[in-house]
């Protein structure tokens, strides 16, 4: 917003709904979804109230975005993660890259799976989801063509996926020590044992 003009002028095309995702990023890294709010949110971006509406069409457009933006985020680090020669070691290399983003990312981790928040039928969340758990899924079932995560074809890429989202669910909810440090030094000194167990 310009000091010296109206509310949103001084956004370029395209740049304000960028400023508006990362203006929601910070509050729920900040205070947790629960405490999220439209008004908030372009009041951190320094824009009008009406801003996000006009952007998102309301509070759940909003998180839709966030979240498929955050599922993008996290198939990047899965697929960087996930190279290497044999499938154990991609398999444990994808584990330790989702619990080191969930614990980079506590608030925008929760998003993704509070599915009464999101509009799962949104193309952008829906094709950016799928894409994450391809990811998952490729090492554990190799060439085997794609399914959803509730074909039982893909029971054993769902018990890696446990294993590493439960890890970094009970990480980030104290299991291991209050606060980040702890949740970081479980993810060094915990985790790589815990992933041993995997066996696919």
């Amino acid at each position: 917003m310009s000091r010296n003009g109206p509310p949103d002028r001084a956004y370029h095309h395209g740049d304000l709904r960028a400023a508006l995702l990362a203006s929601a990023a910070a509050l729920i890294e900040e205070r947790g979804i629960d405490a999220f709010s439209l008004r908030e949110v372009a009041r951190r971006a320094g824009v009008s109230p009406a801003a996000p509406s006009h952007h998102f069409g309301d509070a759940r457009g909003l998180l839709t975005a966030l979240a498929a933006q955050a599922f993008r985020d996290l198939g990047d680090a899965l697929e960087e993660g996930g190279v290497a020669d044999d499938p154990e070691t991609r398999i444990r290399r994808q584990g330790i890259a989702y619990v080191g983003f969930a614990i980079a990312r506590p608030g925008r981790f929760g998003l993704m799976w509070r599915s009464a928040l999101l509009d799962a039928a949104d193309p952008a969340f829906d094709q950016a989801s799928r894409r994450a758990f391809r990811a998952l899924d490729r090492p554990v079932r190799g060439d085997a063509d794609p399914a959803p995560p509730h074909d039982p074809a893909c029971a054993p890429s769902i018990a890696c996926w446990s294993i590493v989202h439960g890890f970094a669910t009970l990480a980030l909810n104290g299991a291991f020590g209050p606060g980040p440090e702890a949740a970081r030094l479980a993810a060094m000194q915990i985790l790589p044992a815990v992933l041993g167990y995997l066996e696919v």
